[in-house]
């Protein structure tokens, strides 16, 4: 299994970040991953240049692990249907530069929950009309739930309904094991009971107050489900580390440098 890092351990502080995507670039190259998996918020001076980021990824050693879209709107509010689809429509144009990479689209969320049914079936329209425009492009495209705030999609019930309404032909799942432990799920059954639709995998830990930790110093257990993901699923897809910990907000580099080493000493 390949090894990225996300670049939201560097996006979640906001202004507080004042680098450019190569000094990102450079910092996840140094301590030994794989790839990289950026956001449409971090891609930033690269985002109309795909082949000049291949060739900032070439020149690092990097492959592109994956590309992360998400938008205010948590897919669920039907008035942002066409702005959320143009931002979709120019990921995939981008993504078009690089064949096979997963294009990840945020969890269904919203400022409250009401009328949630109704919101998460206007989640899953567009997940399934981004699937599907993938698949006619050779893209390949997976949801991730996520626990932030305003999250709609966290008990197992809320996973059972956006797998029953998203087709499975068209869409996969991208499962993030901190956010399944913080919605109060068992890692490993969760991952057991949707395994067939795993297509992209991230990695967080969390402890029992639901803070984020670095990886090993939470209670997801990260070993067993990559013993899961190798031995039993025969998975051979990216496991991306994504930081959110205090450690990392004050230093990023310093975070993931961490999470490689854990990683390394799983035997990865």
């Amino acid at each position: 299994m390949k090894i990225g890092c996300q670049t939201y351990t560097w996006e979640m502080r906001g202004d507080d970040w004042t680098g450019r995507v190569d000094d990102i670039l450079d910092a996840v190259s140094a301590v030994g991953y794989d790839g990289i998996e950026i956001t449409n918020q971090m891609i930033r001076e690269y985002a109309d240049r795909p082949a000049e980021f291949a060739r900032a990824l070439e020149a690092r050693g990097l492959a592109l692990a994956g590309f992360a879209y998400a938008k205010p709107s948590g897919f669920t509010d039907a008035g942002a249907w066409t702005d959320d689809l143009r931002g979709a429509e120019q990921a995939l144009r981008f993504l078009a530069s690089f064949p096979g990479t997963v294009l990840g689209l945020g969890g269904a969320s919203s400022p409250d929950r009401q009328n949630s049914d109704a919101k998460l079936a206007q989640a899953a329209k567009f997940y399934n009309e981004i699937g599907r425009r993938g698949h006619r492009e050779g893209t390949p495209v997976a949801f991730h739930p996520h626990s932030h705030h305003g999250s709609l999609l966290e008990s197992r019930d809320e996973y059972d309904r956006i797998m029953e309404l998203t087709d499975p032909d068209l869409i996969g799942w991208n499962p993030d094991t901190g956010h399944i432990v913080r919605g109060g799920q068992d890692l490993l059954d969760t991952i057991r009971r949707y395994a067939h639709r795993i297509r992209h995998v991230h990695l967080k830990d969390a402890d029992a107050a639901n803070h984020w930790q670095p990886l090993g110093k939470g209670i997801c257990a990260i070993p067993a489900l990559l013993d899961f993901l190798k031995d039993e699923l025969g998975y051979n897809g990216w496991l991306v580390g994504e930081e959110e910990s205090a450690e990392a907000w004050s230093d990023p580099a310093a975070a993931i440098a961490w999470n490689r080493r854990y990683l390394e000493s799983l035997g990865h």
